[in-house]
């Protein structure tokens, strides 16, 4: 009688590792506090235990934002910040972003400029978004934008 070996491809063999890969990692996920199947408590008996907690404040987070379709900014021989506006196109998806920067000691001023600023976009400011923030250069800028918040629009109908 021969003795026969029983020989196998190296796909056979990769294939067999691969599965052994996949059901350590999905033993490991499973397992793990964030994981997508397991909870966020490290020890959920410990957590039992412990006395109730008060929640967390809210976390606030930036604004939703997209990719600008026109900037303003405030300078000699710019046009004013309504003629801008009229020139730039009605699509009720855009929204306006007055941004103030002020310098150390400017804030009430920058308040007062982004209040001015507001005005002066007439009805296509009702529903702006107003960011007044120290930081340099100081000065206003305008931008519109299609946003991810469809609920606001910079242009109505009629206007």
């Amino acid at each position: 009688m021969i003795a026969r070996t029983v020989s196998t491809g190296w796909q056979t063999i990769l294939a067999d590792l691969s599965l052994i890969l996949f059901m350590v990692t999905a033993a490991a996920l499973a397992n793990a506090p964030d994981g997508p199947l397991g909870t966020d408590e490290v020890n959920p008996h410990a957590a039992r235990a412990a006395p109730h907690k008060a929640p967390h404040p809210p976390v606030i987070t930036a604004a939703p934002k997209a990719e600008p379709v026109g900037v303003w900014r405030a300078g000699p021989g710019a046009p004013d910040l309504q003629q801008w506006l009229n020139e730039v196109a009605r699509d009720p998806r855009l929204r306006l972003t007055i941004i103030v920067h002020y310098a150390p000691g400017g804030r009430d001023r920058a308040l007062l400029d982004a209040a001015k600023l507001d005005r002066a976009a007439g009805p296509r400011g009702n529903t702006a978004r107003i960011v007044i923030e120290p930081g340099e250069p100081e000065g206003a800028s305008a931008v519109v934008e299609f946003d991810a918040d469809t609920g606001t629009q910079l242009a109505r109908q009629g206007a």
